[in-house]
C-alpha cells in the first residue's frame, strides 16, 4: 500500500518536472531544456510504466519494457549534454 503511494507520488513527479523542463524550454527556446524535457519524458515513462507494473497489473512483467524507457530516456539525455557541449 505505501509502496503504490510512493510509486504514484514518483510518477506524478517525474511528470511535473517535464511539464516544467517543457514551458521552460518554450520561454528560452534554449537547447538544453529541451533535450533535458526529452531525456527526463523517458524517465517519466519509466515511472508510469512502473506504476502499470506493480499496482494496475502486478502479474504482468513489464521490466523489460521499464527498462527500455529508462535507457532511452538517459541515452537523449547524455547525447543532448554532449551535442550541447560545444
Amino acid at each position: 500500500m505505501i509502496a503504490a503511494a510512493v510509486f504514484i507520488a514518483c510518477a506524478i513527479t517525474s511528470a511535473l518536472c517535464v511539464v516544467l523542463l517543457v514551458r521552460g524550454w518554450l520561454a528560452t527556446r534554449s537547447c538544453l531544456l529541451l533535450w533535458s524535457s526529452l531525456g527526463f519524458s523517458g524517465l517519466a515513462l519509466n515511472n508510469i510504466i512502473l506504476v502499470i507494473d506493480r499496482v494496475l497489473m502486478p502479474d504482468v512483467g513489464l521490466g523489460l519494457l521499464r527498462a527500455l524507457a529508462a535507457f532511452l530516456g538517459v541515452l537523449i539525455l547524455l547525447i543532448g549534454c554532449i551535442w550541447d557541449a560545444d
